[in-house]
């Protein structure tokens, strides 16, 4: 079981809240009674006080503005390293409820292209960025490397061989969507997860799902693997790196940070 700090982070800001406010009735109730007021709370009490506030600020705007991720694999490289921290827009894809992830407000749908960011239809628990490549109603393919959206090739370009420590012996594509163009990497053995959409039938896209794959595509767990993302397990959309972490060279890359997310 994985570790929920938004489970976390709720469960606090509701007992210090309700802390908060019991010593308020309580102080009010002795007023009213004719009491003196107690000269000093209990220090438990000073804290909640004291912690209320920034905790709410927090859930906020973790919950319905910003969040932070990091970036565990290399299911997303080129555009994404392992050791990436990224930020998340949490309104893009409707305003939702925190721990519930229920929709509240709509503001939007993905579109082809989107990094998104949404908990793994396997085990919820668990977040997966991943890039969204068609839509509800779309038949997708993916056939020999390359990827067919309602049987229309997506354009690729060859840009060479991609010999870095993270993907070793990858050829680097650039892949144009719509209006977005981003690399992909494509190894020499092929995909090992090809259960939706391969083959010549391909798949078509259910309502209210979405077909994700990863930029790193013979190396990337994804909806070839384990299907279409339900619209509820959507979580935001990924749009800048704040901070890099080179977990091979033990440092940080400086040139990766402010870098937007295409």
């Amino acid at each position: 079981m994985l570790f929920d700090f938004e489970l976390l982070l709720v469960a606090v800001t509701l007992i210090t809240g309700l802390t908060v406010f019991y010593a308020w009735m309580h102080r009010r109730a002795r007023h009213k009674a004719g009491r003196p007021a107690l000269e000093k709370d209990n220090w438990w009490v000073d804290l909640c006080r004291s912690l209320f506030p920034v905790i709410v600020v927090v859930l906020v705007i973790r919950s319905f503005v910003v969040e932070p991720f990091r970036i565990p694999s290399g299911s997303m490289i080129p555009t994404l390293l392992a050791g990436d921290f990224i930020l998340v827009n949490k309104f893009s894809y409707d305003v939702r409820l925190p721990v519930t992830n229920h929709s509240l407000i709509p503001t939007g749908d993905p579109q082809r292209g989107d990094l998104a960011v949404f908990k793994y239809p396997v085990n919820p628990q668990q977040d997966f960025i991943k890039r969204v490549v068609a839509l509800p109603g779309d038949h997708v393919r993916y056939d020999d490397g390359l990827l067919y959206i309602n049987d229309e090739p997506v354009e690729q370009t060859e840009q060479g061989d991609y010999d870095q420590p993270e993907a070793p012996r990858a050829r680097l594509m650039t892949e144009t969507l719509g209006e977005r163009e981003y690399g992909v990497l494509q190894h020499p053995r092929g995909t090992w997860c090809t259960d939706y959409a391969a083959g010549p039938d391909g798949y078509t896209v259910p309502d209210g799902h979405y077909f994700t794959i990863g930029d790193n595509r013979d190396r990337s767990s994804d909806s070839r693997c384990w299907g279409p993302v339900s619209e509820d397990l959507l979580v935001g959309r990924a749009f800048l790196i704040w901070m890099s972490w080179n977990g091979y060279e033990n440092r940080i890359n400086w040139s990766r940070i402010g870098t937007r997310i295409q």
